[in-house]
């Protein structure tokens, strides 16, 4: 498993549990606005003994049993390591609920996945609407695989949220509007902040810079679509 670093605790990853987060390397997707940079692109990243850095990881949850509650798997995207499936099921095996983010690109795995019993929760990002996507994934995106993906975690009996990080310049009110339209009665959907603090193509912030949305008010236009609607700032 190619794993780029672990974080020890966190309050927010895992909505509700006390947790730790592991950041896997590489990604099919090259979003501009991506805050992981160095986890998209594996040659920008310092290279650890995969072995070593795997045991170090397992040893310290190991000693965590009974203090965190949860792990949450993200990247990157974690979907495209051939060894996801076996490395959940090892985390499973030491009674963690398991967090898994992704970019929906991969519904083969995930439904591996789903089937196998193995997450206790899956957060899946939606890069935009579906005439905007390839934009702002970066690359040309199968979206029947997306719509795959969005489908079988809908029809699962694992907890679920959908979200998008609001880039100001890339999207619109209106892209909100028809991923609403898309996504209608979903159990939750999150609109994230964008933050150009550290971006995958630098470029980028020229084309946000001066511009903005509210996502206060984004959120009263497509509440009505989804059981839930939270704002992340």
């Amino acid at each position: 498993m190619k794993i780029a670093a672990y974080q020890k605790l966190t309050l927010i990853d895992y909505p509700g549990k006390l947790a730790a987060t592991v950041f896997t390397v590489g990604c099919n997707f090259r979003c501009p606005f991506c805050h992981n940079p160095e986890l998209v692109i594996s040659s920008q990243f310092t290279v650890h003994n995969d072995d070593e850095m795997e045991k170090e990881f397992f040893d310290f949850l190991k000693k965590r049993r009974g203090i965190l509650e949860g792990l949450c798997i993200t990247g990157g995207e974690p979907t495209v390591q051939p060894d996801i499936i076996n490395f959940i099921e090892k985390i499973k095996k030491l009674r963690y609920l398991v967090k898994l983010d992704t970019n929906g690109a991969r519904p083969d795995v995930l439904k591996k996945i789903i089937d196998g019993k193995i997450a206790d929760f899956i957060s899946m990002d939606i890069k935009s609407s579906r005439e905007n996507y390839d934009k702002l994934a970066g690359v040309k995106v199968d979206m029947d695989r997306i719509n795959l993906s969005v489908d079988l975690i809908r029809n699962s009996r694992i907890d679920y949220e959908f979200r998008t990080t609001a880039v100001p310049g890339m999207h619109t009110e209106d892209d909100f509007k028809k991923i609403a339209d898309w996504l209608k009665g979903a159990k939750k959907y999150c609109l994230q902040e964008y933050r150009d603090i550290k971006i995958l193509d630098p470029k980028l912030k020229k084309v946000t810079k001066g511009k903005s949305l509210d996502l206060k008010k984004i959120k009263k236009k497509i509440e009505k679509s989804f059981g839930e609607v939270e704002v992340r700032e």
